[in-house]
């Protein structure tokens, strides 16, 4: 019995030693980098709106009907370029009638003033009193106080019947033209007659975040001093396509939006084919040039309360949790490294959400790792071919 119950435990010690060949060894192989300095070419890209330099809204300052519409949506006016027609006949009638009241008080003085004359020559001979001729020459300065008041008439009368004309108060292209011939517009209406927006230059605004303000303030001593330093910056359209000029960053807002935590900037734009139009949208392309930076994978960092962090290998191949500062500007793919790392570290640039402090890895090379990676999601389809 004792024979048989050494035999039994043998086969199980067997089965087991086994099934422990069996088991796949702990994976530690992770694809390791040495970090070199490299020129960074890198932009940040920051959403816009474009609006002309001016954009002036035409309103009408007289209530009328709209009689002719001398432009169309699109057209480029030059200044003093006759819009709109506004009837006028209520109001060159006012002319006319104001232009009476000042005949009648032109004529009225004219006749004071004789009667002035007059009751002057009878006062030297005493026939009338000093009183008679004071109320005269009272009556003559009311009616000359009164034909003031009817030439103040007829010039705003004048006034407004030349508002009936609506000109261009600026060169520029005409925009959206809600009211047309026959309706009825005043000074009240909601909408403009049009909108003359100025192309020659165009402003693109865009909205930098406080913090990155604060940086680049604090680089350059001061938000003018980081203005002239700013490089020129791109314009990238609806479409895709980049704008053949180039801008400059010309102003910022002194006020932090509170809702966003963000500050409004302008850049300016020449349009001398009028490619650009007001109301637009784009995005603004800041260049950021930076020699002998450390560049490292985007994909090999990670983060833990707004920190970042990368895994450096020793010389015992052993890996360790380093915190890392970046610049905010990235191009998507990789972080350029401000502190925490310097030429010659190691790092490990792919799988680092298996890795643990003080891991002892195997380093690969990239190449190294992607073909595992290939032999692994082979080795996975063939397992799943039917008849396999």
């Amino acid at each position: 019995m004792k024979k048989i119950a050494y035999f039994v435990l043998g086969l199980a010690l067997v089965a087991c030693s086994g099934n422990k060949q069996q088991m796949p060894p702990e994976d530690t192989k992770f694809a390791v980098e040495t970090v070199a300095a490299s020129d960074a070419h890198l932009s940040v890209s920051y959403p816009a709106t474009i609006k002309g330099v001016q954009d002036i809204e035409i309103r009408a300052k007289v209530a009328g009907h709209i009689t002719k519409q001398l432009v169309d949506e699109g057209d480029f006016v030059s200044a003093g370029q006759v819009l709109f027609v506004i009837d006028p006949t209520q109001y060159r009638a006012a002319v006319e009638q104001a232009q009476a009241a000042v005949n009648v008080a032109k004529a009225s003085i004219a006749t004071q003033e004789l009667t002035v004359q007059n009751k002057k020559m009878l006062r030297e001979k005493d026939i009338v009193s000093q009183y008679d001729l004071d109320v005269a020459q009272n009556q003559l300065a009311q009616l000359k106080a009164q034909l003031a008041q009817a030439q103040a008439s007829l010039t705003n009368a004048k006034d407004q019947l030349s508002y009936c004309t609506i000109r261009a108060t600026s060169a520029g292209v005409i925009g959206t033209i809600p009211y047309r011939v026959g309706s009825l517009v005043s000074s009240a209406s909601a909408q403009p007659l049009t909108v003359v927006s100025n192309l020659s230059k165009m402003y693109v605004y865009f909205s930098m975040t406080e913090k990155q303000l604060l940086e680049m303030t604090r680089t350059h001593g001061g938000t003018d001093a980081a203005i002239k330093e700013m490089p020129d910056v791109n314009l990238l359209l609806a479409d895709g396509s980049t704008y053949e000029q180039t801008g400059r960053v010309s102003t910022m807002s002194g006020v932090v939006e509170g809702t966003t935590g963000s500050v409004q900037m302008r850049a300016t734009f020449d349009n001398p084919h009028r490619v650009l139009r007001s109301g637009a949208t784009g995005v603004v392309r800041f260049p950021v040039n930076r020699p002998n930076a450390i560049l490292v994978p985007q994909k090999a960092t990670y983060e833990i309360q707004d920190k970042k962090f990368v895994y450096v290998v020793d010389k015992n191949n052993k890996v360790h949790s380093t915190e890392i500062e970046v610049l905010a500007q990235s191009d998507a793919t990789n972080y350029v490294v401000t502190k925490g790392l310097k030429v010659g570290d190691r790092l490990v640039v792919e799988g680092i959400n298996k890795l643990k402090n003080d891991m002892q890895i195997t380093p690969i090379t990239t190449a190294q790792s992607d073909a595992q990676l290939k032999k692994s999601e082979q080795h996975m389809a063939e397992k799943k071919m039917p008849g396999q």
